[in-house]
């Protein structure tokens, strides 16, 4: 049983400092090489179809915040996504477990009907919290890191198709191509205008980042870079990322997709990029052939657990 006294309660605007200090504090016990500004705290809170105040739920002692767990709902699958830190030292005292049952109650209150979350296979704790709430495993992700300093590039070879840089204003196209690409695949929620503008405008990322392919004005496919902005200051300088990687059905197994990567790896080299990130499905076969083939190496895992609102 838990041998503090806490309050679990709704997070207010004034709380963000005490959110914020909660990760740099839990870093220093976790050591997990991740930091994350304030601004990108702030950009996380602020994303459309998400209201801190009654999706991001906060345990409390003593005035200071030890702990939290959020609740993204993701309506169109009928899923929302969980997201949850308790202070080190407050751990195994039942803050999680308290606030999950505030969570589920926003759940149900929305209408979800499945919640998830993922965590990181060497993550011990939070695996042992899955298994107290009766979640389970459902499937794994891993991560890829490619060098990209010595990596030899191969020369792009269109055919059929152009790739140019996204443009303001065309926010749409992605929309268009995003939506077609992952229509039905395991864990997307199709997006709406306002989540593409909003992700294109985060830290690390412009609409120039986003690689575009086009048969005529249709765009067929997309490469998203970013450059990575959360982490280890010294860790991270001169990492990227490919965010999301997309062919329309109706084009692919004709070499679009790897020749959009292609572009966008290039992109990012002459950004001066070292080393690029992606993550992507482990049952995804076609995509980790195509990152394999370039050389990008699985570096760690993650793994999706999952429990029905009751």
């Amino acid at each position: 049983m838990s041998d503090i006294s806490f309050t679990i309660r709704n997070f207010h605007s004034d709380d963000f400092n005490g959110y914020v200090q909660l990760h740099i504090e839990a870093e220093k016990f976790d050591r997990s090489g991740r930091h994350i500004s304030s601004r990108a705290f702030a950009e996380y809170l602020g994303r459309p179809n998400y209201s801190p105040e009654r999706d991001l739920f906060i345990a409390e002692t003593d005035g200071k915040i030890l702990g939290y767990m959020s609740l993204t709902p993701e309506l169109g699958i009928g899923r929302g996504l969980l997201d949850c830190l308790v202070h080190p030292r407050h751990r195994r005292k039942g803050v999680a477990t308290q606030l999950f049952s505030r969570a589920k109650d926003r759940a149900k209150e929305l209408g979800v009907e499945v919640i998830q979350f993922s965590i990181r296979e060497a993550n011990a704790a939070a695996k042992g919290l899955a298994s107290r709430l009766d979640f389970k495993f459902i499937r794994h992700f891993l991560e890829l890191k490619l060098d990209l300093c010595n990596t030899h590039l191969p020369d792009v070879k269109q055919g059929g198709f152009v790739t140019r840089q996204l443009r303001v204003g065309e926010e749409d196209k992605l929309l268009e191509i995003q939506n077609r690409s992952f229509l039905g695949t395991w864990g997307f929620n199709p997006n709406t205008i306002e989540e593409i503008v909003y992700r294109i405008h985060l830290s690390g990322t412009s609409p120039e980042d986003v690689i575009m392919a086009f048969e005529g004005d249709k765009p067929i496919g997309y490469c998203w870079t970013r450059v990575k902005v959360e982490g280890n200051a010294a860790k991270i300088k001169n990492t990227g990322q490919i965010h999301m990687l997309g062919v329309d059905p109706n084009c692919q197994k004709k070499g679009i997709g790897k020749e959009i990567l292609l572009t966008g790896l290039a992109h990012l080299k002459r950004k001066d990029i070292k080393v690029v990130e992606l993550t992507v499905d482990s049952e995804s076969h076609a995509a980790r052939c195509l990152y394999e083939s370039l050389g990008f190496k699985v570096c760690s895992k993650t793994m999706w657990y999952e429990k029905a609102v009751e």
